[in-house]
């Protein structure tokens, strides 16, 4: 059965010189030539890696600039040279989600435009309108009225509204025409 120390285990010190030559190991992956190289060699690709997470190139190259940034400051604890690429990829990823996430907020938090409403004058025009309309409708022979009802407002064909109204459609043609004259001078009439 293993035992558990309750406090970690001392490392035994090192010897000056293997001290030495640890911390030169350890601090080559982390030297500025280094992220040099690997920006030179490595930066087309991670500008492809942000292209698949958002949309324009402008956004894509801040974040991967973003992403050399954060790692050349934080290039002390990145010990191993190999895993520089691998903190590139994952901070390139983390930015693209923080640059969508900044996106989606400012945009609930736009103020939403004013949908095309009339002004006040406009909208009581147009209400005097459908008025009128509505009083013209009412003067009209109840054929004519059905016809142009079911025609303009139910937006039917005049074959629909003869097969709805048992009429033939000269007949349909006849009442909507006549219909329509009687609206029109109705409307001049009230105006």
């Amino acid at each position: 059965m293993p035992v558990i120390a309750p406090w970690p285990a001392a490392r035994p010190a090192p010897l000056t010189g293997q001290r030495e030559d640890t911390d030169d190991a350890m601090a080559a992956g982390t030297t500025v030539d280094h992220l040099t190289e690997t920006y030179r060699a490595h930066y087309k690709s991670l500008l492809g890696l942000a292209a698949l997470l958002l949309d324009d190139t402008a956004s894509c190259e801040d974040v991967v600039q973003e992403a050399f940034i954060r790692v050349h400051s934080a290039r002390k604890r990145v010990r191993d040279p190999e895993k520089t690429l691998a903190y590139l990829r994952q901070t390139v990823v983390n930015l693209s989600r923080s640059a969508l996430r900044r996106r989606i907020v400012g945009l609930k938090l736009l103020s939403k435009p004013m949908p095309d409403m009339a002004s006040a004058e406009e909208g009581a025009y147009e209400q005097l309108e459908r008025d009128q309309l509505i009083q013209a409708m009412r003067g009209l022979q109840r054929r004519q009225r059905e016809v142009l009802v079911l025609r303009y407002f139910a937006d039917m064909t005049e074959a629909q509204v003869a097969e709805v109204l048992g009429l033939s459609l000269g007949s349909v043609k006849a009442y909507g025409s006549r219909g329509i004259a009687a609206l029109r001078s109705a409307m001049e009439a009230e105006s």
